[in-house]
């Protein structure tokens, strides 16, 4: 391993160029904000009346999809059939960009009456009136920029729901997505930009929220969501090729060894350095699927000093050795 403090970042940037955020803080949300950098684009305000189906294809790896709904209610299937009624103030992501369809709660053969592409001087309105509407929506898209993003993004659900109705999201969300509205529906100069930065900071409120509601988080979730776990992950992130010794890593979080193999073991089942093994053999795999970074960079970019030993652990872990991973990826681009 290399004890040599360069940034996971500094050793891919030229193949992907990510940027990294400042170092980690006792807020744990705070502290992987930086690997949660989203550029969301708000694609349509949807307006429809009587019987409507909009049709959303599957995206690609990195980005995410929402929904906002401002008025009226309405129906999102997933593929396999599973639908979820979505009511005016229910704010829906789907981290992981899966296909779906959205539609009115009213269905029959006919498919109501067709839609249309409007455009003001912000955004693209689908309609499907030209008269009072009894369903609307902003709906659009988030892109995650950080490389490591992947791994704090696959320990969310398929689906996150939040309402606004609830007294917890009365607040800065409300706020928010009423601003959003009002941005696009006004169409002034600059109200595409105004709604997008917006529409970054409810992404973030949005995880907070659901790291908070949690239940039965995943591993990295739980870990994440708890304060002396949450700065040594942090740390692993941001440096996974340093040699991290459990007193280095405990030294971070400011408690003691003890105390942190303790509070890894409850949340992941465990320890430090295992998790931080996962993590690098997790980051390599992204890297190796989306940059094109020579196999000993990447390597080295998590802590292998070999081509040969990292090949092994890679093999080991996922069972399929890293050139044959990126072999495939590149044939399904192509």
């Amino acid at each position: 391993m290399f004890s040599t403090r360069n940034s996971y970042a500094d050793r891919l940037n030229e193949q992907d160029g990510a940027h990294f955020g400042s170092p980690p803080t006792p807020d744990s949300l705070s502290a992987i904000s930086p690997l949660l950098r989203v550029r969301p684009e708000l694609q349509e305000v949807c307006r429809f009346t009587s019987q409507w189906k909009t049709v959303h294809e599957a995206e690609s790896p990195g980005w995410a999809q929402f929904h906002i709904v401002t008025k009226g209610s309405c129906c999102l299937e997933l593929q396999g059939g599973k639908c979820f009624q979505l009511e005016a103030g229910n704010l829906l992501l789907l981290p992981h960009g899966d296909a779906h369809v959205v539609r009115s709660n009213r269905r029959g053969r006919s498919t109501g009456v067709p839609i249309q592409l409007e455009c003001n001087d912000a955004i693209t309105i689908k309609t499907n009136t030209d008269d009072e509407s009894d369903t609307e929506l902003i709906c659009g898209r988030l892109h995650f920029e950080e490389v490591p993003t992947s791994l704090v993004i696959a320990a969310l659900p398929k689906m996150m729901l939040l309402s606004l109705g609830t007294e917890q999201l009365l607040g800065h969300l409300r706020i928010l997505v009423q601003m959003i509205d009002e941005e696009l529906e006004a169409a002034r100069p600059g109200a595409a930009a105004v709604a997008t930065d917006l529409a970054s900071a409810l992404f973030v409120i949005m995880l907070r929220t659901h790291f908070e509601q949690a239940e039965s988080a995943s591993d990295l979730i739980r870990l994440l969501a708890t304060r002396a776990s949450a700065r040594a992950v942090n740390a692993m992130l941001n440096d996974p090729a340093h040699g991290w010794t459990l007193e280095e890593l405990a030294a971070e979080s400011h408690v003691s060894r003890a105390t942190l193999v303790r509070t890894f073991q409850k949340a992941a089942g465990m320890a430090p350095l295992a998790f931080l093994t996962e993590l690098r053999l997790g980051l390599a795999r992204q890297s190796l699927t989306a940059t094109n970074a020579p196999l000993m960079k990447v390597a080295m970019a998590v802590g292998y000093d070999s081509e040969s030993a990292f090949a092994r652990a890679f093999r080991r872990r996922f069972g399929i050795s890293p050139g044959k991973l990126r072999g495939i990826h590149q044939k399904r681009a192509d």
